[in-house]
């Protein structure tokens, strides 16, 4: 059987959980928990990862940007 905890939560963010449920009856948990999974990470971003994210942050600080016309026009997209 699983504990029973009380929280104190704002009502607009009860009203926010409860447009969340999938059906009428779905328990507060159950949408909690679902929320909680969307937001943890399984696989973490790898060391390649964040060096590109790295590299393109420095590209925009560069303002080394391309509009999208020039992309597509690159690559015969148009």
């Amino acid at each position: 059987m699983a504990a029973t905890t009380t929280i104190c939560i704002n009502p607009r963010v009860k009203d926010m959980l409860t447009s969340l449920k999938r059906y009428p009856r779905e328990s507060y948990s159950s949408v909690v928990e679902r929320l909680a999974n969307l937001a943890i990470d399984e696989e973490p971003l790898s060391d390649e990862a964040i060096l590109g994210i790295e590299e393109a942050l420095e590209d925009i600080k560069q303002s080394h940007l391309h509009s999208e016309e020039e992309i597509m026009k690159e690559f015969d997209l148009s």
